[in-house]
């Protein structure tokens, strides 16, 4: 039996038909009942209690792996697990931590893989947060910084040592699918987002950080060859990655996609001369799971560290190439000492261990930073003075779309899939903030007559709209080769959605749309019906009940929009569900809006709040101290409105007759701030003129040019809603 559940290569198992898949399960799982995984008794084996720092972790690796048989060696490089076991020997994915590396002789723990970004996936008890794209919204990192700390806790305390859910690909167009597990369109709010996760998370775990590089599409993730010029390269595509190694970030995840005709996992040119020796960095680099490489010398060679999370090109063939001598023993051993020197450096990262017990799990500090965090990132598009609802006069409340009642945790059937305790939806947090005098009724709105009919009959109706799970998120095929997830072919609502809240504002002007989802919905017919208009994402397990915080104005909304939301879907970059070959250019989001002059409806950065801000007193300046020049921008932000709330200040730089190809704009600062009514604040906002460099092409070289530059400051993208400063 153990013979024949040892197949190679996952493909061997996707190619047996659905009945002959299930008796391979069954024998795999019998095989294993017989076989069950046995694992070091301690969580950091013969690292328990040690407290090195860098230096004396990589010396004493060093010297590990100079006594290490070659196998033992490309152990620590590999996955443990055959892909039988991978795919067959759990009841779900990574409900359980993936291991690899472990070495029970030598007492070497291995690295024990937890997936996200949304929370731990392991288990049935963690915490669910609101997605990334909603964490975006926030515009908040140290609230972010935070979500890791609960992270990292609720890993360590189910049995990981790394997570694996720092996801920074930029969102080149909101039609993406898994759109939702990053923090938008914006390299800048990208790297700041990710390096506080990180931050928090590797208090207690190592953090690794996904995936490197080009990686925005989803159907086509296995096939497609991106290819973009370097300057593009260099300041879209990848810094947001190196503010994150800079942050250090423990380990570096390769995408599936090829770059520039190389798979991600293979390519020298992004894991050898770029971020290792360029960067320096100083972790190790994992490949994706299954098809993350697709051979051994080459990922071996450029400088992939550790094939995850079984062993299809690494164990044996690794062996063998090095004894045919197409990949030198030197580089296994420089792999094994990068993943041994974080083993060690991490043994004695956070509390003591009787700190990470199972009470921490989605424990009532958790669930109520969940709640936070989604209440931070609720965005108000459109007020018409509707909002809030005040429960006292109201008699009468409908609810509207099947959305209402289904759980808003995002992606539920792939890698970022986490299971809480239990998820407050929409209709459940709105029934239950309000007194018995309002009577709240619930339809699916599937007839529009009975839609517009019932909304005459309601003070006030919240139709729920928006995508799930099955509209976008990881893509798969189902046994019937339908789809399920993926991206997405039309940005818009479907049919039935757009009737159903046209019908409630036909007969309700105080109709209040509530959207759902990862990214982008196009709204430009819903802003003329609806009276108010609320993004709430995936707000996660708490969202229902910070819906109603929102909704009933006991927290006023401060969330900003991550992604531009275009009035014209055609206007966006070319994107394809089935694309094989594709070029990315230097201009995506806003800053193709602000090139081309493409329409928006509400640009990025933009959201409403219960009260009203007003900026005075702006100014720009440039200082120099010890030669390291800063360019300043500073406002009086007052609330002028009746009720405290919070405005992000947002400072975006332009460049008055630069000799490179710039864009308009980009952001370079931003700060929360929070006012009491009549409240004034003074908001200084900084950037160093060294992170103003283009990227020269000819010279290779990072150029910091001595021109005018502008410091637009203000509360949104738009121009409209910025300060021009020459500074």
């Amino acid at each position: 039996m153990a013979e024949y559940i040892n197949i190679d290569h996952i493909d061997q198992f996707f190619s047996m038909p659905g009945f002959r898949q299930q008796e391979f399960k069954q024998c795999v799982r019998e095989y294993m009942k017989a076989h069950p995984f046995v694992h070091i008794p301690t969580e950091w084996g013969r690292f328990q209690g040690m407290h090195a720092n860098y230096d004396e972790a990589k010396k004493l690796a060093e010297e590990i792996v100079e006594s290490m048989t070659l196998e033992q060696k490309i152990n620590q490089m590999s996955g443990d697990y055959t892909p039988a076991q991978s795919e067959c020997a759990f009841e779900r994915y990574n409900c359980t931590p993936f291991y690899a590396g472990e070495d029970i002789g030598l007492n070497i723990p291995g690295i024990k893989f937890t997936d996200g970004p949304t929370g731990i996936v392991l288990g049935y008890h963690s915490t669910a947060f609101p997605v990334s794209m909603a964490r975006a919204a926030t515009f908040d990192p140290e609230l972010e910084e935070e979500v890791g700390n609960a992270i990292g806790i609720e890993g360590r305390a189910q049995g990981a040592n790394l997570f694996a859910g720092v996801c920074i690909n930029l969102l080149r167009h909101p039609g993406w699918g898994r759109a939702q597990e990053t923090y938008g369109e914006d390299p800048y709010l990208l790297g700041v987002m990710g390096s506080a996760l990180i931050k928090g998370v590797q208090n207690h775990m190592m953090a690794c950080v996904k995936h490197f590089c080009a990686n925005s599409m989803e159907n086509s993730r296995f096939l497609v060859d991106v290819t973009m010029d370097e300057q593009t390269l260099r300041e879209v595509y990848l810094p947001h990655f190196k503010k994150c190694v800079d942050s250090g970030v423990a380990a570096v995840m390769s995408a599936y996609n090829r770059f520039r005709g190389n798979w991600c996992g293979h390519n020298a040119y992004l894991l050898q001369d770029i971020l290792k020796k360029e960067w320096g960095f100083q972790g190790f680099v994992m490949s994706d799971f299954g098809y993350g490489i697709r051979g051994t010398v080459e990922p071996a060679n450029a400088g992939l560290d550790l094939e995850m999370n079984n062993t299809q090109y690494y164990g044996k063939r690794l062996a063998a190439a090095i004894g045919e001598g197409l990949v030198p023993e030197n580089r296994v051993d420089e792999a094994a000492t990068r993943l041994l020197t974080r083993k060690i450096e991490y043994a004695g990262i956070g509390e003591s261990p009787s700190f990470y017990s199972s009470d921490k799990v989605a424990c009532k500090e958790h669930i109520a930073l969940s709640r936070k965090v989604a209440q931070e990132s609720i965005v108000l598009l459109k007020n018409n003075g509707l909002l809030p609802l005040y429960p006292e006069k109201i008699k009468r409340l409908l609810v509207v779309g099947d959305i209402a009642k289904v759980g808003a945790i995002g992606d539920s059937k792939g890698s970022s899939a986490v299971f809480p305790p239990y998820v407050i939806d929409y209709f459940t947090g709105i029934q239950g903030s309000l007194p018995d005098t309002v009577q709240v009724d619930f339809i699916r709105g599937v007839v529009s007559d009975e839609v517009r009919q019932r909304a005459k009959e309601a003070d006030a109706v919240l139709v729920c709209a928006g995508l799930t799970y099955l509209d976008e998120g990881e893509y798969f095929e189902d046994t019937q080769a339908s789809t399920i997830g993926g991206d997405r072919k039309s940005l818009a609502l479907s049919g039935l959605q757009q009737d159903m809240i046209l019908a409630a504002s036909e007969g309700n002007p105080n109709t209040i749309v509530i959207l759902q989802g990862g990214s982008a919905i196009e709204m430009e017919s819903l802003k003329q019906w609806a009276a108010a208009i609320l993004m709430v994402w995936y707000p996660g397990m708490e969202g229902g009940n910070a819906l109603a915080d929102i909704l009933f104005g006991k927290v006023n909304p401060s969330g900003k929009l991550p992604v531009s939301i275009y009035k014209n879907e055609q206007d966006l970059p070319y994107f394809g569900l089935s694309v094989e070959n594709i070029r990315y250019d230097f201009y995506h989001g806003y800053f193709a809006a602000d090139k081309f002059h493409y329409a928006l409806t509400y640009p990025f950065g933009f959201g409403l709040s219960y009260t009203e801000f007003t900026l005075s007193e702006q100014k720009a300046w440039r200082e120099t101290v010890d030669n390291q020049t800063t360019i300043h921008a500073s406002a009086r932000i007052t609330n002028t409105g009746k009720r405290e709330g919070t405005e992000v200040l947002q400072l975006y730089i332009g460049y008055r007759n630069s000799a490179a190809q710039r864009h308009v704009k980009d952001l370079k600062a931003f700060q929360r701030v929070a006012l009491p009514s009549g409240g004034s604040q003074t908001v200084v906002l900084s950037v160093p003129e060294s992170e103003l460099a283009y990227y020269d092409t000819e010279t290779r070289q990072w150029v910091t040019e001595d021109i005018c530059y502008i410091a637009y400051l203000g509360t949104s993208s738009s121009m409209r809603d910025l300060v021009a400063m020459d500074v």
